[in-house]
């Protein structure tokens, strides 16, 4: 049955419509794939020289060993970030007479077709077959070569174990990678344990003991048939919407939003939609991300109190920029349903700017550690945060109305830049610019304590008089409402 869907892949890709546009992509995403080969060849070839400058007091041997396990942890992290799921190439077959089994092992097979599993060997190998098989014999290289490959495949199988689990529940893939930064907070910034010294406790012992080879490949067989017997528990659609809607509260009976009635529903549904997709999670993981971008400027002194309204409102207004800037563009799939649904379009604009405040304010809490630097600097913070949530999002929700690419969420966030055009660059320039044309002109003149209470009143008033910007944004976009969904129909 295997080679059955193989070649049914092999049909629905040679008859698609968009086949010259898939070869075009696919051809560059080639090149850049074996550009990104090549270079790690090159590092793998040169990784005992590296390791020689990097970790001078160590034997190359013990380096080795100490960076592997560091190397897995990255990996599990970008796995999280990067890897497709190979799900829906078989849900034709779903109601279909096809044996569970087999239909389990053509997704497992097509899982181990990733560059990722390519990655520990091209950069590794070279280095094992170099130097460990000259140092302690081709037993002890052949040990570390069958690690490398339980590893991978461990890797391989818990992460894609994991984004399918956050499909029903998205808070599982954000606990999974904050688990991951935390492990490498413990060891890089805290200091708990060493990363390298676990890793080393293992695979050095491996170049005396080649059986203990057989342990990352248990671990990768164990993660396999958990895999397997979770796709084959919940392979057909209609178990897994019953589990779904067994499993989940519908949207009003969040205890935050539950009190808003149906912008609240509208905004809890909102906020599945961030957590559910690739793509739009991205977006609120960047902005996670971005917590720590005051290091940079706080730490040094160069930076003058400019910077500090730039960096408040990057901060606690970034998920407003990074999502805002394709409003509308997620729900493209089923904006024509939205247009004929009885949804009042003023319960739709107030869950915008209802899910903005809840996010930025989440933001604005994370921020609260950089009062270390100075109570002002958490003044100026809670201004941007005004701005962003009062302005900025009146802003984004105006170019919302003239936005007219569509995101197909079905789609990874690697590398998919669909939906952007320039219509994104001009909306970045007046989010970015439009404070400093008002807080400039008082600190050129000495006045900045002026222009950060202007920023904060000006904030506070758009805050403040929510409606009437609802009503004009509501007009506005009944004025375009069938241009945008006709952008939104061109696939």
């Amino acid at each position: 049955m295997t080679t059955t869907f193989l070649n049914h892949e092999l049909k629905a890709f040679w008859r698609s419509k968009n086949t010259g546009k898939s070869i075009a992509i696919r051809v560059i995403m080639g090149v850049l794939i074996l550009y990104l080969l090549i270079n790690m060849l090159v590092l793998g070839f040169f990784l005992n020289e590296i390791l020689k400058k990097v970790f001078p007091h160590d034997d190359v041997v013990v380096s080795f060993c100490g960076i592997i396990l560091l190397y897995f942890l990255v990996d599990l992290f970008m796995r999280l970030q990067l890897q497709e799921l190979p799900t829906l190439r078989v849900q034709p077959y779903l109601q279909l007479p096809v044996k569970r089994n087999s239909l389990v092992r053509y997704l497992a097979l097509t899982a181990l077709f990733s560059v990722f599993n390519l990655w520990p060997f091209i950069l590794f190998v070279p280095f094992i077959v170099r130097i460990i098989a000259s140092d302690s014999g081709s037993l002890a290289a052949l040990a570390f070569i069958v690690s490398l490959a339980g590893l991978t495949i461990f890797n391989n199988y818990f992460a894609l174990y994991l984004k399918r689990k956050s499909n029903l529940n998205g808070w599982i893939f954000l606990i999974a990678a904050a688990l991951i930064i935390i492990a490498g907070l413990g060891d890089f910034y805290w200091h708990f344990y060493s990363i390298r010294k676990i890793s080393y406790l293992f695979f050095g012992h491996l170049i005396g003991h080649p059986v203990l080879a057989l342990i990352p490949v248990g671990l990768g067989v164990i993660m396999y048939y958990l895999n397997f017997a979770y796709l084959k528990q919940n392979l057909y659609l209609e178990e897994l919407g019953s589990r779904k809607a067994a499993k989940y509260k519908s949207s009003t009976e969040y205890p935050l939003l539950s009190r808003f009635g149906s912008v609240g529903d509208l905004a809890a549904n909102e906020i599945k939609l961030i957590l559910r997709n690739k793509r739009s999670r991205s977006a609120l993981i960047m902005g996670l991300f971005f917590m720590f971008y005051g290091l940079i400027f706080y730490t040094n002194h160069i930076y003058g109190e400019g910077w500090k309204v730039f960096v408040g409102m990057f901060m606690t207004g970034i998920f407003i920029i990074n999502y805002g800037q394709f409003m509308f563009s997620w729900q493209a799939s089923h904006f024509d349903g939205l247009l004929v649904n009885k949804i009042n379009f003023t319960d739709f604009l107030k869950a915008k700017y209802l899910l903005f405040t809840i996010v930025s304010t989440g933001f604005f809490l994370l921020t609260t550690p950089y009062v270390y630097f100075g109570w002002r600097v958490l003044l100026i913070h809670f201004v941007m945060f005004l701005w962003n949530i009062g302005v900025n999002t009146t802003m984004v929700l105006f170019f919302a109305n003239r936005n007219y690419k569509r995101i197909d969420l079905s789609k990874g966030a690697a590398f998919n830049w669909e939906g952007v055009s320039g219509n994104q660059w001009i909306l970045s320039l007046p989010l970015l610019v439009t404070p400093y044309i008002i807080y400039g002109p008082f600190a050129l003149l000495g006045h900045a304590d002026a222009g950060i209470a202007i920023l904060g009143i000006t904030g506070a008033v758009f805050i403040l008089t929510r409606g009437f910007w609802i009503k004009q944004l509501e007009a506005d976009f009944y004025t375009k409402r069938y241009k945008i969904a006709e952008g939104f129909r061109n696939k």
